[in-house]
């Protein structure tokens, strides 16, 4: 009975080290696994054996992270202080280099995003900045993307979600949007009216060498008039018709 008690103690001891070794990784982690202080190698997905006490793992998300970058004041270049915010979306290809370069990589990237964004906006005017949106989002990405290179991380977009203007530029910018459909409004009339003097002017003309379309126009102006049945139509006589009397009263 003693020597099966101090096989079985053994025994114990070695199943509770080796259920305690296990680790299970899901499809979208890896785990860069130290063994007394230096990288081994990256592990996973699936079940791996680290050795208790002499070896470690940090587990790293594989997935596309969305950071919320908080509403950062910024002075455009133009001298105008707005308030942006925006958002990030990125993911870790490198593990190793996620979890040796930096500490945390999630936090440093979003300190990095901030500072970007406040350098890149203050280098733009408000209406580049209102105007330009993608060119701008574009020029955010690509420095985050290289910033972040050596850390192992990939920055696939950066999007800029709302511009808060102060009041006052608020209504300033009201007024001028105000302003310019007022002279939109008049260049379409402006234009309407030269058009239509231009077709006047035709008109004219053609009536003008043919006097038979005078006449034409004339009757059909008093068949447009005949269809009110309250209307009173005065029939002027044609300068034609009185001219040859008016020669014989001369004579």
């Amino acid at each position: 009975m003693e020597n099966i008690g101090f096989i079985c103690v053994p025994a114990v001891i070695l199943f509770v080290v080796i259920l305690s070794s296990l680790r299970v990784l899901k499809e979208y982690q890896r785990g860069v696994v130290f063994r007394l202080g230096k990288v081994i190698g990256i592990k996973g997905p699936g079940l791996i054996f680290v050795f208790p006490v002499i070896d470690s793992m940090k587990k790293v998300d594989l997935r596309v992270i969305t950071m919320d970058i908080p509403p950062q004041d910024v002075i455009t270049r133009d001298n105008v202080s707005v308030k942006v915010n925006a958002v990030t979306y990125y993911r870790v290809i490198d593990p190793k280099r996620a979890i040796l370069e930096v500490t945390n990589y999630m936090y440093a990237t979003n300190q990095l995003a901030q500072t970007t964004l406040r350098s890149v906006l203050g280098e733009a005017t408000l209406d580049e900045l209102l105007a330009n949106r993608d060119e701008i989002n574009g020029k955010l990405q690509d420095i985050l993307d290289r910033m972040t290179d050596p850390w192992g991380i990939k920055v696939s977009t950066v999007e800029v979600k709302h511009v808060d203007l102060p009041e006052d530029m608020q209504r300033m910018m009201a007024k001028e949007a105000e302003a310019e459909r007022d002279r939109r409004a008049k260049i379409i009339r402006a234009d309407a009216e030269l058009q239509a003097s231009v077709k006047l002017a035709a008109a004219a003309k053609v009536l003008d060498e043919h006097p038979s379309a005078l006449q034409l126009r004339y009757l059909q102006t008093l068949t447009d008039i005949a269809v009110e049945n309250n209307s009173t139509i005065a029939f002027p006589i044609p300068m034609d018709l009185i001219t040859p009397f008016i020669k014989k009263a001369k004579e």
